[in-house]
C-alpha cells in the first residue's frame, strides 16, 4: 500500500470506529434507557440493560481500541502533535478526552469498581440508577456530538 493508502485506511478505520462506538451509547441513551424506564416493572428492566449493555461493551471494547489506534496512528504519521498546544485544534482536545474517559471505564472503572456498585444500587433503587445512567449517557452523548462536529468543521475548513 501506498503512503497515502495508509493514512486513508486509518481514517476509514477511525470513522467506523466512531459510528460504531459513539452511535451504540446515543442508543443506549437515546433508545434502550428511556424505554427501560417507562417499563412496569424496574428490577427485570436494570436485568435487561445489564444484557444489552454487555453486548455492547464487547464491540465497543473493540471499536474505542481502532477508534485510539487510528487517530494516535493519523496524528504521528501527519506529525501534528503540536494540535494538543494550539487552542483553535480544541475538538483534538475533546476527542482525545472522551477516548481517555470512555477507555478508562471500559477497561479500568467499570470492571474494577462500578459493575459491582451499580448492581447493588440498581437492585435497591432501580429508578435512581436509570436515571444516574441515562444522565451520564446522554452528557457522553453530548461531548461526543460537539467533538465529531468540531472534528468535520476542522478538518473540512
Amino acid at each position: 500500500m501506498a503512503g497515502e493508502d495508509v493514512f486513508v485506511m486509518a481514517r476509514v478505520l477511525h470513522i467506523i470506529g466512531v459510528v460504531l462506538w459513539i452511535g451504540g451509547v446515543a442508543f443506549l441513551a437515546l433508545v434502550v434507557v428511556p424505554t427501560l424506564r417507562g417499563l412496569p416493572e424496574p428490577d427485570k428492566n436494570f436485568k435487561i440493560f445489564a444484557a444489552i449493555e454487555g453486548r455492547f461493551k464487547g464491540q465497543a471494547k473493540i471499536v474505542t481500541l481502532i477508534t485510539g489506534i487510528s487517530g494516535f496512528f493519523m496524528l504521528f504519521w501527519l506529525n501534528a502533535w503540536d494540535r494538543y498546544l494550539d487552542p483553535s485544534f480544541w475538538w483534538v482536545h475533546l476527542m482525545t478526552f472522551i477516548w481517555v474517559f470512555f477507555t478508562l471505564v471500559l477497561f479500568v472503572i467499570e470492571p474494577l469498581l462500578v459493575k459491582r456498585n451499580v448492581h447493588e444500587k440498581a437492585m435497591r433503587n432501580p429508578a435512581a440508577t436509570f436515571r444516574f445512567v441515562n444522565r451520564m449517557l446522554t452528557v457522553l452523548t453530548a461531548l461526543s456530538m460537539i467533538a465529531i462536529l468540531g472534528a468535520i468543521a476542522g478538518v473540512h475548513g
